[in-house]
């Protein structure tokens, strides 16, 4: 099993080719996130009102709870759990 199959059996990841996503919704904030595994790295985007429209965010401006999260399903997974907190 890769750690994508590993992180879609945590609760809410969805798999789509070589990335994994995820909706949580935190302190009155909408965020989806992902994960792409060639490059190992996680990406957090901020969901507007509409559910239509996503921004890409800077890791210090998403909530610590649910980057704590991010970094619980990770390791859940098999995967780095210190890849959120990477630079790109």
């Amino acid at each position: 099993m890769t750690g994508l199959d590993a992180l879609a059996d945590q609760e809410g990841w969805h798999v789509e080719g070589f990335a994994a996503r995820v909706h949580y919704k935190g302190e009155g904030d909408r965020y989806a996130v992902e994960y792409y595994e060639p490059s190992d790295c996680v990406l957090y985007w901020k969901v507007k009102g509409d559910g239509e429209t996503a921004v890409p965010v800077g890791r210090d401006t998403v909530p610590d709870p649910l980057r704590e999260r991010v970094r619980i399903d990770l390791d859940a997974a098999g995967i780095d759990p210190d890849v959120e907190g990477r630079s790109l």
